[in-house]
């Protein structure tokens, strides 16, 4: 237990070094994002929504479609999980069951946010929050349902759209208070109000977007600032659609590969990427 992933990530956050954090939509980017180097992995609701249904971010993915998309990763990775559970899938009970379902599955984080439902991307317009008090209630329920102590609670609030700066970081000290180990003020408009998140009593999360609200801020920067984790949630999934458009539109055109090679994966590394040679050697031991 002295080296579990929820230990390491409570150990991670504690440092304040906006540790970069890439999202995973699956398994596979899971493990790009491990063989890279990085430090923990976020499984993005986003992502999973847009690969896996092939829809947009609007809360219709299933608690349980989300816990086998954790199981996968977990089986596939060793690093932290962070499990983006968007708002727990009802009220404060409902919550503690999805807790308990993706701790089980592997989370060693998981983050709610204080949205009405059906949720949007914390890039979207015409977002809504459900009234302070009703996600106080969540955080304590998600608190309390926990199995493990370490696992960590991200209290997520949107309602800097909705209601203005000072209300998220009103909705963040009640959260923090609630039993929030983190949280994620989303979607900061300028340099003043991400310079102000860090001053939060617990370590923050930022989240950028490529294309979206937030003002990219130099990682080095956010680090000076105090925050603990700097969020990309989407930017392998990003890159990956616009590799597939690249190389199958020429496909299309062309009838060939030819001139577009260089941008896939050899073969050979696909294969070491899935850990094929472990698999290879279990096949002959148990032959």
């Amino acid at each position: 237990m002295s080296d579990s992933p929820n230990r390491r990530l409570r150990a991670l956050i504690a440092r304040k070094e906006a540790v970069l954090l890439p999202g995973a939509a699956n398994a596979l980017a899971a493990r790009v994002i491990e063989d890279l180097g990085f430090e923990a992995v976020y499984v993005t609701g986003a992502g999973v929504t847009n690969t896996f249904l092939g829809m947009p971010d609007i809360g219709l993915i299933t608690v349980t479609e989300l816990a086998d998309h954790v199981a996968a990763m977990r089986d596939a990775v060793s690093l932290p999980l962070i499990v983006d559970a968007d708002t727990g899938f009802g009220n404060a009970i409902n919550v503690g069951r999805s807790i308990r379902t993706l701790e089980r599955a592997g989370a060693s984080a998981i983050q709610l946010e204080d949205q009405d439902f059906p949720k949007r991307c914390g890039h979207f317009a015409g977002k809504s929050v459900i009234p302070k008090a009703e996600m106080v209630q969540k955080i304590r329920a998600a608190a309390d349902a926990r199995i493990d102590a370490d696992m960590v609670i991200v209290a997520r609030t949107d309602a800097i759209a909705v209601n203005g700066f000072e209300d998220a970081i009103d909705r963040a000290n009640s959260y923090i208070e609630a039993g929030a180990d983190m949280t994620f003020v989303e979607a900061p408009r300028d340099a003043q109000q991400i310079a102000a998140i860090p001053k939060l009593a617990v370590p923050q999360l930022l989240n950028i977007v490529a294309g979206g609200l937030t003002p990219m801020v130099p990682r080095a920067e956010l680090e000076a600032m105090g925050y603990a984790l700097v969020l990309y949630a989407n930017a392998a999934l990003q890159a990956a659609v616009a590799g597939m458009q690249t190389v199958l539109g020429h496909l299309k055109d062309s009838g060939s590969l030819d001139g577009v090679a260089d941008k896939l994966a050899g073969f050979a590394e696909r294969q070491r990427l899935v850990n094929k040679p472990h698999f290879d050697a279990l096949e002959k031991k148990y032959s």
